[in-house]
């Protein structure tokens, strides 16, 4: 056998093929992560244009959205088995070469996706946006992913829930520790609630729309989604459910803002704060922390329906023009204005009811942003503080003798609802405020598991609502 002979001819080169759903899929974790960017406000706009390219169809949106949302909900759970299959620490992983790899995992451990086709089309995106050499090292790391599956994975890399309850939780739920202790805390349950409650963050939400009083009606709604489509809501009078999804921009009645799309739990908290009894007149609203714009809305519809007028306040420029844009065409009075409602513009004892949904965690709402829990950090909620108790104190000032203030807010962190209003109600940090609590309860009607009251707690996996948080307050003096 002579030279020409022993040598084999190289392997020509191959381009690696640039798969469009993986490739938007990444290029939306990126932003995410690079940013400080939300995935459901990044990923509507490159599916748009991938749509208009003609790149894309239904099915591959869906997939697009999968990748995505699963990757990010189950990032905690995903780093901790990669972390057991590579030899050095996790933080010396470069990000885009992480994304790559969980978003890999996901389709190994959470999709229905065969393995071959996973570790494949892992292989091929991490050759186009990373190289050859990163693409060889995720190779190597999902083929030892693909040897198990996830719950074999969870039971070799969680601690045992006897050794370390919360770490366990954790990861299995793929949680940070601080808002595992905290939800538990809030919850005040054993095991199976807080497992419940977790597993719910981890779902993906229906999307729910608001036909907004006066402008719409459920029954035009359902109709216009279809008996396969539309189911009425839970707890609102005024809510309908997508039940197989789809596109709410796509409806007329979405498209005049006569309805929108808001959680179940946003809703009840409006309506609770419209339908509580004041003492005397009834014709001034104010929404103190107005964007972006989905309460005030409602509030708006509501108020018109009997003759009262809504002012929305917002601090930031940008979101008082989102509240504009909700607003606009509401049938009765109202007035959007940008303004801090620590140093409101308007005189004391203005309004008769009073919203103050308070800047806050968001920690209620995991299972819209799964990136915020990881983007969060307990020391946060020391920044938030200051800020909600100065709100609530000016909505009390705000609110005449006999009317109702509305403190809300999208956590159930204990820090940032009961122990706020039971700190402005005595005075800590400030002068005290005459007010008495009212029970909210009352005023969500078959809205079961609301607690012992006064305030309400929503939860998801009690209610399939966001987390909200509801204390009413009339003041006395």
């Amino acid at each position: 056998m002579n030279d020409q002979q022993r040598r084999r001819p190289a392997k020509p080169h191959r381009r690696p093929q640039k798969d469009p759903v993986r490739f938007l899929a990444f290029e939306a974790l990126r932003a995410v992560d690079e940013r400080d960017a939300y995935a459901n406000l990044v990923l509507p706009p490159l599916l748009k244009k991938a749509r208009a390219k003609g790149d894309f169809d239904a099915r591959d949106a869906a997939l697009a959205t999968e990748l995505v949302y699963g990757t990010l909900r189950r990032q905690g759970t995903y780093d901790a088995i990669v972390a057991a299959c590579i030899d050095r620490p996790l933080r010396e992983v470069d990000p885009p070469v992480l994304d790559v790899l969980n978003m890999g995992v996901h389709q190994l451990l959470g999709t229905r996706i065969p393995t071959h086709a996973a570790v494949s089309a892992s292989v091929e995106l991490a050759r186009v946006v990373l190289g050859e050499g990163r693409a060889k090292f995720v190779n190597a790391v999902l083929r030892k992913v693909a040897a198990d599956d996830l719950d074999g994975w969870v039971a070799r890399v969680a601690p045992s829930y006897d050794e370390d309850a919360e770490d366990h939780l954790a990861v299995v739920h793929s949680h940070p520790r601080w808002i595992v202790s905290a939800l538990w805390d809030a919850l005040g349950s054993g095991r199976a609630g807080i497992e419940d409650l977790l597993e719910a963050d981890n779902e993906r939400p229906e999307v729910t729309l608001v036909a907004r009083p006066g402008r719409s009606t459920t029954d035009e709604l359902l109709t216009a989604l279809g008996d396969e489509n539309g189911l009425p809501g839970r707890w609102s009078p005024y809510a309908v459910r997508m039940a197989e999804g789809g596109e709410p921009g796509a409806l007329s009645a979405v498209q005049d803002g006569r309805a929108g799309v808001q959680d179940e739990g946003s809703q009840l908290v409006a309506t609770a704060l419209a339908n509580a009894p004041v003492d005397g007149s009834d014709t001034r609203w104010l929404d103190g922390c107005a964007g972006p714009g989905g309460k005030a809305a409602l509030l708006a519809a509501l108020a018109a329906e009997r003759g009262a007028a809504l002012l929305a306040a917002e601090k930031q420029p940008h979101r008082a023009r989102l509240v504009e844009r909700a607003l606009a065409g509401n049938p009765g009075p109202y007035q959007v204005v940008t303004a801090d409602g620590t140093r409101p513009p308007w005189r004391p004892e203005s309004f008769d009811r009073v919203l103050m949904d308070v800047p806050c965690s968001g920690l209620g709402a995991l299972r819209r942003r799964p990136e915020s829990r990881w983007r969060r950090r307990a020391e946060d909620l020391e920044s938030f503080a200051p800020l909600q108790r100065g709100l609530l104190r000016e909505a009390l000032k705000a609110v005449r003798v006999g009317g109702i203030v509305g403190y809300a807010t999208c956590s159930p962190h204990l820090a940032e609802t009961r122990v706020v209003v039971e700190d402005v109600l005595k005075g800590r940090g400030g002068e005290p405020v005459e007010a008495e609590w009212v029970d909210a309860r009352p005023l969500m009607p078959g809205v079961p598991a609301l607690g012992d009251g006064p305030d309400v707690q929503l939860w998801p996996h009690l209610h399939g609502t966001d987390a909200m948080y509801l204390a009413l307050l009339r003041r006395t003096a």
